[in-house]
């Protein structure tokens, strides 16, 4: 029923500085920008996913209390919406493996730029089901704008999402045998603990367990986000550029990736760059 990741949310301090931080990283512009009560929001629509950066607006209730999160955890990612076809086929589903669905809610955001209207469906699993990780599914009416490259060797799209754990078996039921998401890398290392690639869509969920992470065994984290480009030397140049601290390139874990490590102005999100140079067996 999950057909993808629809986007992810990172909540974030000011929602101008992190909209230039993220136009610097992705070598694009935002495609979407609007404003509720007590929020900003801004997406960038990338070809398999968006990233929306939402900061606190006003001092309403949910103003404050985004700024509750952000005071207690720091800016960062924190909530994954999965794509689906149907909601109301998937909130059955969920009603089903007993992750207790909030009733479908039909949303609408207009754009402060253009003016245009999406609409979309969408519930959200009780959040202490879902092991801490707060879950949304959403039906989208149309298809949003894509952000325009503004740059040489932008991101094209996301490889995988990061959620880090502590009970490997409790995540592997929930993600694998309660969303269906197909287990297609499981893989343990001394140094860097255990691995596993769940597929959604074109990209990757990855489930890691450290050998020093911490002890909640009853909540996972978001952790990070691996973006997708097609030329690392390119785009490493391009961020050196533009200020960027960041790693030398590097073998991934993954066999036929390369990788590099974004050190600063990420709001707080643990962030890689992967080129694949080999096709996935």
């Amino acid at each position: 029923m999950i057909s993808g990741l629809d986007h992810v949310v990172a909540l974030i301090e000011d929602i101008e500085a992190g909209t230039k931080a993220y136009a610097r990283l992705l070598g694009r512009k935002p495609s979407w920008r609007s404003a509720s009560d007590g929020a900003q929001t801004v997406l960038f629509s990338l070809d398999n996913m968006a990233l929306e950066l939402m900061a606190p607006a006003g001092n309403s209730p949910t103003a404050e209390r985004i700024r509750e999160v952000i005071s207690l955890s720091g800016e960062g990612l924190a909530s994954i919406c999965f794509r689906v076809g149907d909601i109301e086929k998937m909130h059955r589903k969920l009603d089903r493996v007993a992750l207790k669905p909030d009733p479908v809610a039909e949303v609408e955001s207009r754009d402060l730029d253009s003016g245009g209207i999406l609409r979309w469906k969408r519930t959200r699993a009780a959040t202490d089901l879902t092991r801490g990780v707060r879950m949304f599914f959403l039906e989208l009416g149309q298809e949003r704008p894509r952000s325009a490259a503004n740059s040489l060797a932008p991101v094209l799209g996301l490889d995988h999402v990061v959620v880090s754990t502590e009970d490997c078996e409790r995540a592997t039921a929930l993600y694998g045998a309660r969303l269906d998401l197909e287990l297609a890398l499981d893989r343990s290392h001394r140094d860097w603990g255990q691995l596993m690639f769940f597929r959604c869509g074109d990209l990757i969920v990855e489930l890691v367990k450290r050998p020093v992470a911490g002890s909640d065994q009853a909540h996972d984290k978001l952790w990070g986000l691996s973006w997708r480009v097609a030329d690392i030397d390119a785009a490493r140049a391009r961020l050196i550029a533009a200020g960027i601290d960041v790693s030398e390139v590097r073998a991934g874990r993954k066999p036929g990736t390369r990788v590099m490590s974004v050190r600063d102005t990420t709001c707080g999100v643990h962030t890689l760059l992967l080129e694949r140079t080999a096709r996935e067996e």
